[in-house]
């Protein structure tokens, strides 16, 4: 599936929330700390600074997924279900990764789905928490990519 990738619109907050909300339902290690009129509500709040790239469907405009980026920090990668492991992640991150030199996250340590992804894209593992930093309270994992120089090495520019 080749997906078009495009920004996001103030009008794609409603499907992008959902598509969070969805996520943390199917997680049963995640605590529920949103409801779905607050995820919605953050969706927006990073769509109007300017941070998402959505993927949708070239045939019909379905979202499939979505990526938020400030600059060099990966805010979040949400990936539709039934659109899960056709892709779509893989295009967003990459598209994310032409346009920086460096690119960081955090996942949580439950999370083994996003770490292979994450470890797959490039990503290496560069410190981990103990929940003590984030609203959850889960251990977590920061993830750091870097580009290749010209040369064949990693890039020394960091975020």
């Amino acid at each position: 599936m080749t997906p078009r990738l495009r920004p996001a619109r103030p009008t794609d907050a409603g499907r992008l929330g959902a598509m969070m909300s969805d996520a943390a339902t199917e997680r049963p290690w995640k605590p529920r700390l949103h409801s779905g009129a607050e995820d919605i509500a953050h969706a927006g709040q990073m769509i109007d600074a300017g941070w998402v790239t959505v993927a949708e469907d070239g045939a019909d405009g379905a979202l499939l997924g979505f990526l938020a980026r400030e600059g060099g920090y990966v805010h979040a990668l949400f990936i539709a279900p039934a659109a899960q492991g056709t892709g779509i992640g893989r295009a967003l991150m990459a598209e994310a990764q032409r346009h920086c030199p460096a690119l960081e996250l955090w996942t949580f340590e439950a999370n083994h789905g996003a770490q292979r992804f994450y470890e797959r894209t490039g990503f290496t593992v560069v410190g981990r928490g103990d929940g003590s930093r984030n609203d959850e309270g889960l251990p977590d994992i920061h993830y750091r990519w870097h580009a290749p120089a010209r040369d064949g090495s990693e890039s020394e520019i960091r975020p």
